[in-house]
């Protein structure tokens, strides 16, 4: 092949001569029709143009041309949605490339077969993605990225592209994470001379956020795709947007706009033959007229989609259709229309390996059955009825939970987690219908047992790929998936994987926290092998679905070691539309039971308290507020109370500990709560009309997921504390920027005027063990020295305890990111970290004490290692407890214990400081109530057993608010405090 000069863009524009008349000017003519949607148009004039050159004389540069002109034949008809015909030009232009590759050619001319073979393998990519073949479109793009290296490409236009097709890929898997945090880099550095590849890198960004949630950022990128494409004159790409922005709508919940953008974009298409276009769109219209009550229009509109999806080869979409159209084929009362348009969705999702889409369409039929069950008398066939509905749903919902895995984020592990409780609450109808309460048992046992910290990134799940075609209401969005890279793969590619280095790779890393499965929940205390909480659904699930469901490490469903000298009850607490509880007696007493909560009572409940509770994002109105709310007085707080015991608390449950703190003295009550009652204070509660509070009966402690117990020795544990170490006090430290009256300025007051405190500091310092080293007791408050370097020196040197009182701030609950929430210690802004920071500080984030410096240096460091544990930590702040609001707690009372503490006391909402109760309640300066909680804190943990120390003060605090309701007893402050153990 002979050298020629080739000086054309990723773009529009003069034509530089190639071929000589008329092939150049045949191809700018193409490519005006192209541009213009005018596929027939298009066609015809490379159909010309390749028979005038197969009557040439044939050579490599005949070849070349022919390979080019079939190449371009491809892009048109795959624009067009017309995959047949794109595979066969595509098949024919790389035959051709073959034939010719040993040829000889000159520099020049090996780049331009070389751009020729990289767009012929992105084609074939894009098909073998459009029709299902995701592993094989992998191998092509990897194929294509082994011989970029060699092609000449200054301006990274070809990367940008290649760049954009796997951005593609990742988006069909379902990979929105990944995809976005490419397709962002990308758009960073594409050169503006990209004109083609920049308005598409803004639609696929515009799809992933209209999938993500973020409709508003996504009508951004569609609008400024939307003008690239009006300034390059591409009328079927600025026509593509309207179904778009239909699809965004959709999602949005704006069904009349959906509808009437969809039917605008389905004219077009059938006017231009752009049938696989046609057919995503009318697949979606017939959910919409299923929505509106249109069963015939529905069953029209799928059965066109799937006509025209089986003659594209599109399987997974034809699937897609069948498994809505067999819900249709159900609600019409058609059962054997339903299971053969749900078996065969089901063989196809089984060939193509999509393993989501079989556990869909096996909980669809789950459904059914229970529908079923509610509609007919099954007689003496009811118990097998039920067991074959549990056989699917139980295994399909626990791979659908397991689907948050995958995921970068916390928010989106939520928001999966969100759209997967449907299956969670049909599991939990059909317990409940069997009356089984030893399944109940360990379904509440693996639904507690929490999340498991994945420090190692390549530990993740590497899930089965998931397809493009996602309705809404059909299947849930898998937004943000994040597929890691599996060497061990037996194929050796990456499963969609991308490498990111530099900033890019910072960035992933401190996007969240990477997680795995739970741990498996053995259903005995004694160690060695038994019975592991859902055994035989966890295989089923795990065999049908390739996917994994605990981490191999196994757990005892609680330990009792150290609780045998007197009698304690385990309770656990799973939210699942209702409120389930359950609970085991150990330490000497026996027996267990299950209680449930209706869920519209459950919230009631939970939303007078929370009315009666200072809100952490209300600021001083939220504070004022909670002083004349329901905690703050003493007859609706004892209403309060009884509403919470009413809904919340078995009366069952009640009598036992009766029972056994009449035979066996005060029991001790462990409580993990699910994340709707998480700031429940259980103490609190008033268990009979006679207004006893469960603290007049036991002691109460909250218990965090089993998968913050150590299973193995970790380097916070590697130094046992002894009692000649130090009280480590970081007592109201002055935060940089902030003045002492503002919003993060002094908790305690001036230093040295609060008497109770200086006491308490005096009396550490008499010991000779508390750091910091200070002269006076007032030295050791407001410090300007009190940073994470600082702390980490001193833990790292080894300390029995670590008493924190200062600023907490916890992160939203609706943000889902538990690891969010913030120590404020005197870090200026330089300070390397993970959260950002506010003026002139940084933060110290639960995800700074989990992750450490691992996210920031190749060398990096655990948390665990940067700032291990003592065994007693106490947290006294804001919500610093708030953890367990969240479906993953690893905020920073929860990191603490991941760190090795023992014990952490914490506060279930944000505290009143003693300056509110003056300003507020018009208390005297003299009477302090942080400082008596802080001083009862300090004491308990001092105290053999801390528990019943600090139980025993807040029962002197409850019989002085009985006494006498001053608003200084209330448990506005006190029942705040809990004690968190593992």
């Amino acid at each position: 092949m002979s050298d020629r000069e080739d000086d054309t863009a990723d773009g529009v524009g003069a034509v530089t001569p190639l071929y000589g008349e008329p092939f150049d000017s045949g191809l700018a003519q193409a490519e005006e029709h192209h541009l213009s949607a005018e596929v027939g148009a298009a066609v015809a004039v490379y159909e010309e143009l390749l028979t005038l050159a197969e009557s040439l004389e044939d050579s490599p540069d005949v070849r070349f041309l022919r390979a080019h002109l079939l190449a371009n034949v491809a892009s048109v008809q795959l624009a067009a949605t017309d995959l047949v015909a794109a595979q066969d030009a595509v098949d024919r232009s790389h035959a051709l490339l073959d034939g010719i590759a040993s040829a000889p050619m000159g520099p020049r001319g090996r780049q331009l077969w070389l751009e020729l073979v990289l767009r012929t393998l992105i084609a074939r990519a894009d098909l073998l993605r459009r029709t299902g073949h995701l592993d094989e479109a992998v191998a092509c793009l990897d194929e294509a990225a082994l011989r970029l290296p060699e092609f000449d490409d200054p301006d990274g236009l070809r990367t940008a592209e290649l760049g954009l097709n796997r951005v593609h890929l990742l988006m069909d898997r379902g990979a929105w994470g990944a995809a976005e945090e490419q397709a962002s880099a990308l758009l960073s550095t594409t050169p503006e001379t990209a004109v083609e590849t920049i308005p598409r890198l803004l639609v696929a960004l515009g799809l992933i956020c209209s999938s993500t949630g973020r409709f508003d950022v996504a009508e951004d990128h569609f609008a400024r795709a939307e003008e690239r494409f009006r300034l390059l004159g591409d009328t079927g790409e600025q026509q593509t947007l309207l179904a778009h922005r239909a699809y965004a709508a959709l999602h949005r919940g704006e069904l009349d706009l959906a509808e009437r953008l969809f039917a605008e974009a389905s004219a077009f298409f059938e006017r231009q033959g752009w049938f696989g276009d046609l057919a995503v769109c009318e697949q979606a219209r017939a959910f919409l007229a299923g929505q509106r009550g249109d069963d015939s229009g529905a069953e029209g509109l799928l059965a066109a989609s799937l006509e025209r999806f089986e003659r594209l080869g599109a399987s997974i979409a034809a699937a897609d259709s069948m498994l809505l159209g067999a819900q249709h084929a159900y609600a019409r009362g058609d059962i054997d229309e339903m299971k053969r348009l749900a078996q065969e969705a089901r063989d196809v999702y089984q060939e193509r390996e999509v393993y989501e889409r079989c556990a869909q369409v096996d909980l669809m039929l789950a459904r059914t059955l229970e529908d079923n069950l509610n509609r007919t008398d099954h007689g003496d066939r009811e118990r097998e009825s039920i067991d074959n509905a549990l056989s699917l749903a139980l295994p399909a919902a626990l791979a659908l939970e397991a689907a948050r895995y995958d995921f970068a984020t916390a928010h989106a592990r939520g928001e999966w987690l969100r759209l997967a409780e449907d299956a969670v609450q049909l599991v939990f109808r059909l317990v409940m219908r069997r009356q089984d309460q030893g399944l109940l048992f360990e379904l509440a046992e693996h639904r507690c047992a929490g999340a498991t910290l994945a420090l190692n990134p390549s530990t993740a799940t590497v899930p089965a790929p998931a397809p493009v075609e996602d309705l809404a209401s059909v299947f849930p969005n898998a937004a943000m998936k994040t597929y890691w890279h599996d060497a061990s793969a037996e194929d050796g590619h990456a499963n969609g994987t991308m490498t990111l280095g530099g900033v890019a790779a910072e960035a992933a890393a401190s996007a969240g926290l990477r997680v795995s499965p739970p741990p498996k929940v053995r259903m005995s205390a004694q160690p060695g092998p038994g019975r592991v909480a859902l055994q035989e659904y966890i295989a089923a699930a795990e065999f049908r679905y390739r996917r994994r469901i605990v981490h191999e490490e196994e757990v005892p469903f609680w330990i009792t070691d150290d609780m045998t000298s007197r009698p304690v009850v385990q309770i656990r607490l799973a939210d699942a539309g209702d409120l389930f509880m359950t609970w085991t007696w150990a330490g000497g007493a026996r027996g267990f039971g299950t209680g449930h909560g209706p869920g519209d009572e459950v919230d009631r409940a939970v939303g007078a308290l929370a009315d009666a509770l200072p809100g952490a994002g209300d600021g001083p109105g939220g504070m004022r507020r909670a002083f004349t709310g329901a905690l703050a007085e003493h007859d609706s707080e004892r209403r309060l109370a009884r509403t919470l015991a009413e809904a919340l608390w078995p009366e069952g449950l009640t009598a036992q500990i009766r029972q056994v703190s009449e035979r066996a003295g005060r029991p001790l009550v462990r409580i993990q709560p699910s994340p709707r009652v998480a700031q429940v204070p259980w103490e609190l509660l008033a268990v009979d009309d006679a207004d006893v509070r469960l603290i007049d009966l036991a002691d109460v402690v909250t218990t965090a997921p089993a998968s913050l117990r150590p299973r193995k020795p970790s380097a916070a544990a590697t130094t046992k504390s002894a009692d000649t170490d130090p009280v480590v006090l970081v007592l109201d430290p002055r935060v940089p920027g902030f003045r002492a009256d503002s919003p993060l300025g002094s908790v305690l007051g001036p230093p040295g005027s609060d008497p109770e405190l200086l006491s308490l500091v005096r009396r550490h310092l008499d010991t000779g063990a508390a750091v910091p080293s200070v002269a006076t007791p007032a030295e050791a408050f407001r410090r300007t020295d009190l940073d994470r370097d600082w702390l980490s020196g001193v833990l790292r040197k080894g300390a029995r305890r670590l008493l924190y009182v200062g600023h907490v701030s916890g992160a939203p609950v609706e943000g889902g990111q538990s690891e969010d929430g913030t120590l404020h210690l005197s870090c200026a802004a330089e300070t390397v970290g993970l959260t950002e920071p506010l003026r002139t500080h940084r933060p110290l984030s639960a995800k700074d004490l989990l992750l450490g410096t691992l996210p920031l240096r190749a060398d990096g460091e655990p948390g665990a290692r940067i700032w291990p544990a003592p065994a007693r930590v106490a947290l006294i702040g804001c919500e610093s407890g708030g953890d367990l609001r969240f479906a993953e707690s690893f905020g920073p009372a929860t990191a603490m214990l991941h760190n090795g503490a023992e014990l952490v006391t914490a506060t279930r909402w944000v505290l009143p400081t003693s300056f509110a109760f003056h300003r507020l309640a018009h208390l005297p300066d003299s009477v302090r109530p942080l400082s008596e909680a802080i001083v009862a804190v300090d004491a308990a943990h001092e105290h053999e057993d801390p528990v019943h120390r600090l139980g025993r003060w807040q029962r002197e605090q409850l019989d002085r608010w009985r006494a006498d309701g001053r608003i200084e007893y209330s448990p506005l402050l006190w029942a705040a405090l809990t004690c968190i153990v593992v």
